[in-house]
């Protein structure tokens, strides 16, 4: 698998494995299928304008997972947020969630944030195993979910390290 930084030029590819993320995990993400379908070209290269993004890529080129790092407003200028973060189901648990993760850390590192965060919405045990493997912490900071307030979700957050390999 090959974990690949993309750029404006890529948004077919990032539309296409996002919309497929919005439907296949519909309450994993803070947006829906329905409002992303509408996005036009010039949404998605702005967007891929404005933040940080990778593809994970098989063998033959199709893309399998992505994760986005963006600067969230609101937070500390050297800290760099994880959204979008998803792997098809067919290649789960092969490494990829991590490998994604690794690419956001270092790019935060690379960005000079000291620390990465995400948030992770309470019951989606797999991610939060996936996060605390990956050296994520717990803050205790927690919000409900913007689109479902039924639900709550925590912030995790790991520091980087700027002089070498992120962890």
């Amino acid at each position: 698998m090959l974990i690949r930084h993309v750029d404006e030029d890529d948004w077919p590819t990032v539309r296409d494995v996002r919309l497929r993320a919005l439907r296949e995990s519909p309450d994993a993400f803070g947006s829906s299928l329905a409002r992303e379908e509408r996005f036009a070209e010039s949404h998605w290269r702005m967007r891929l304008r404005t933040s940080t993004t990778w593809v994970a890529l098989d063998d033959s080129g199709e893309p399998r997972g992505l994760v986005t790092l963006i600067q969230e407003p609101g937070s500390p200028e050297d800290d760099r947020h994880v959204v979008s973060l998803w792997v098809a189901p067919e290649v789960r648990r092969q490494g990829i969630g991590w490998s994604l993760l690794d690419a956001a850390v270092r790019g935060g590192a690379a960005q000079g944030a000291a620390t990465v965060s995400l948030w992770v919405v309470d019951d989606n045990a797999s991610a939060v195993d996936l996060y605390v493997r990956a050296g994520f912490t717990r803050t205790g900071e927690r919000q409900v979910l913007p689109r479902d307030p039924d639900r709550t979700e925590e912030r995790y957050v790991r520091h980087t390290d700027p002089g070498g390999l992120a962890g």
